[in-house]
């Protein structure tokens, strides 16, 4: 397990470039098994969870070159359906949450896929009915084998089909929208999720030979289609990563550029950090922070308490709930964050409350944060980091603090952070890494 070391108190200089957007990727590669052509995939960010699921496609027979600095290119010509009864597959699969998203491109063309109940982050209950519901709508039948916690899928054909989903999930959408494209008729899915990953995901599947409409919004309609073709896919830069650096740069009192963020495609994550008064300063299609010596909180309207909540696109995600709790900790003012996804995603905050910040945890899905008004007033310790965002967070609050902090089990902020440490030291931050 490794280990960051962390001295606190270094302000940030210059320009950074976000990487690939991680969760878009793992949809994105999942996509690579619907055709038996060559496909080419630019802007992969070089962090564990994509390695981890493209080391998973090679070993089910996806020939995978390095074309260059994240670029890869995908050939699933030779799929070896027996691997997937395989204990190296069943461990692989197990401790990757994106590995559920191979089922729908599995059973689509092949009519068979076999899932353990996949890991990621321990942030509470992610059930998976989403994506079963919907694959079984279209003909595919699940079984569950309780003794080795084993789902097997067979589908002889699919049939399109209209479905209202009963959650607006980014990962289901995509598995079932993966599912539809080859599956005969037509498919409606309402409700369904419209983020930016889900919009490149169809642009993609469009790009093959799909027929999608409706990208964009919550009903996608897809019209099957016999088979899909190879193309090119470039991925957007990561907006969890750009909201990260937003926060940071404010609680540090550093003065930085994002390049290349994507700005459309960040909704409102930009105005929801002018909410807890940080500065910023769209320059074309970068952000500018400038050095802040403190932010306040905004009030609603009527007086009342601010509160920032996470929602369905278009609303904030819930992986940047701990980056805005961590960064109000600073701000002068009070702020109700309400992460309402996951009841355990806010169970890290204890460990701010020992660096000397104000927190009130009002259940597992409610914190009350009464901003200290005054940067680098939290004191140094020693923290494990439980998922990716938690991790991100408590490196944040690390590096605004007195002291040195010491912040263990860092492969979790690995899963979603490429040299995290190297980038951020670039621009003078003191990030000793500890294996």
């Amino acid at each position: 397990m490794s280990t960051f070391v962390v001295e606190g108190g270094h302000k940030l200089q210059g320009e950074i470039i976000p990487q690939g957007a991680k969760n878009e990727a793992l949809e994105i590669l999942c996509a690579t098994l619907l055709t038996s052509e060559k496909v080419v995939i630019s802007n992969l960010p070089d962090i564990l969870d994509v390695n981890n699921l493209i080391s998973l496609l090679k070993d089910m027979g996806v020939k995978v070159e390095k074309v260059a600095t994240g670029t890869y290119s995908f050939e699933a010509k030779d799929i070896d359906l027996n691997y997937l009864h395989s204990k190296d597959f069943i461990s692989k699969a197990t401790s990757l949450r994106g590995s559920v998203m191979i089922i729908g491109p599995l059973v689509a063309r092949f009519g068979y896929a076999i899932l353990p109940k996949p890991g990621g982050d321990k942030i509470g209950r992610r059930r998976l009915d989403t994506h079963f519901v919907g694959i079984q709508s279209l003909g595919a039948e699940f079984t569950y084998n309780a003794g080795e916690h084993l789902y097997e899928i067979k589908a002889e054909k699919l049939v399109g089909k209209y479905m209202l989903l009963d959650e607006a999930s980014v990962t289901g959408t995509a598995n079932i929208l993966m599912a539809a494209v080859l599956a005969e008729g037509i498919t409606t899915i309402y409700n369904a999720a419209c983020e930016p990953y889900i919009q490149q995901l169809s642009k993609m599947l469009n790009a093959m030979g799909a027929k999608i409409s409706g990208v964009g919004s919550n009903l996608l309609e897809i019209e099957g289609v016999n088979s899909l073709h190879g193309c090119s896919h470039k991925i957007l830069p990561d907006m969890i990563e750009v909201g990260s650096f937003i926060g940071m740069a404010a609680m540090t009192g550093s003065d930085i550029t994002l390049k290349d963020v994507s700005f459309a495609n960040l909704g409102i994550i930009p105005d929801s950090f002018k909410r807890l008064g940080i500065t910023l300063e769209r320059v074309g299609d970068d952000i500018h922070i400038p050095a802040h010596n403190g932010y306040e909180i905004e009030k609603f309207i009527d007086g009342s308490i601010m509160t920032i909540a996470d929602a369905t696109w278009p609303g904030l995600s819930p992986d940047l709930l701990s980056v805005f709790l961590v960064v109000a900790t600073q701000a002068k003012g009070c702020v109700l964050i309400h992460q309402k996804m996951f009841e355990s995603r806010l169970f890290f905050v204890d460990k701010l409350i020992d660096m000397g910040a104000q927190i009130i945890l009002c259940d597992p899905h409610r914190a009350a944060v009464i901003g200290s008004g005054k940067l680098n007033s939290l004191r140094a310790t020693n923290m494990v980091s439980p998922d990716i965002r938690a991790g991100i967070a408590m490196l944040i609050a690390a590096m605004s603090a007195k002291g040195t902090s010491y912040i263990h089990n860092i492969d979790q902020i690995d899963r979603g952070y490429q040299d995290i440490d190297k980038r951020l030291n670039a621009l003078g931050a003191n990030i000793i890494r500890i294996s």
